[in-house]
């Protein structure tokens, strides 16, 4: 070391971790860092791994601060919700740039490790199908490709019985005074909630006044916002498929690109985006 070069020490800074808790410690960078094992010796192998799993740290995340947004609102706790709700789109604001890292890799660099992955695909992200529920789009046919996986079964049966966070917000709506049809209110939650009449009305009142109906109004915006992004991401998705493997089937069986076209059409909350047309 030279006289020139910046020592920390001199300021107090610990460089000595042997009895103590280092960064690589608490992040557990060990197993995060060891968890790539590329099947095959093609470069761009790494990238793939690499991009899916801190995809689904992300979606972990996301996961968290939905769940805690959801049980904030039935107990009318909106601010810290909005709070949480304003993070998510910008976890998904990540997860829409991955995308771009992905799409450096050509369909022929794809070509050399795409049969390494067998029957594996990203449609049978248990964490991804948990958002799903957990947003309310409850589609019970895509609980099969979890039946081999016990607890992740249980954790997707667990959501389906529980009310969507839109069902939260419906529900937050009707106990401010925002009258939600009672059969709403009242549906199996484990069903998908459709578009309905009488709550696309009641939203109208909120946008139609919307110093009246202030806190109702910013929630609804937030909801839109987060689901402006999901939908960014499932398109970034289509394109990325498309751009990389063409028209051919997904390894997981499905149409690959039609398979992820027909995601596009879900809407999550579909009052909150037809209530635009009725201004």
């Amino acid at each position: 070391m030279t006289s020139n070069d910046y020592d920390p020490t001199a300021e107090g800074a610990e460089t000595d971790f042997a009895r103590r808790m280092s960064y690589g410690d608490y992040l557990q960078l060990d197993a995060i860092l060891g968890a790539q094992h590329p099947l095959s010796d093609a470069h761009d192998e790494m990238l793939f791994i690499i991009q899916h799993q801190t995809s689904e740290l992300w979606m972990r995340l996301a996961i968290h601060e939905l769940s805690a947004a959801r049980r904030a609102i039935a107990r009318d706790e909106v601010s810290p919700a909005m709070k949480m709700l304003a993070r998510v789109s910008r976890i998904f604001e990540q997860l829409n740039s991955a995308w771009d890292v992905l799409r450096t890799m050509t369909p022929s660099e794809y070509t050399h490790f795409r049969s390494k992955l067998g029957q594996s695909s990203g449609f049978q992200s248990g964490q991804y199908r948990l958002i799903e529920y957990l947003l309310g789009n409850r589609n019970h046919a895509m609980l099969k490709p979890h039946a081999h996986d016990a607890e992740v079964t249980r954790l997707l049966e667990a959501e389906l019985a529980a009310p969507s966070l839109y069902d939260e917000v419906l529900r937050l709506a009707d106990r401010k005074g925002l009258t939600m049809p009672s059969a709403v209110l009242a549906r199996d939650v484990r069903e998908t909630h459709s578009l309905n009449e009488g709550v696309l009305q009641a939203w109208r009142r909120v946008y139609e006044a919307p110093e009246t109906h202030w806190m109702l109004y910013e929630l609804a915006e937030k909801l839109v916002d987060f689901e402006d992004y999901f939908r960014r991401w499932r398109f970034n998705h289509v394109t990325t498929v498309e751009r990389v493997i063409g028209f051919k089937r997904g390894t997981g069986g499905t149409g690959g690109v039609s398979y992820l076209k027909r995601m596009l059409e879900v809407e999550l909350f579909p009052e909150l985006w037809r209530v635009r047309t009725i201004l």
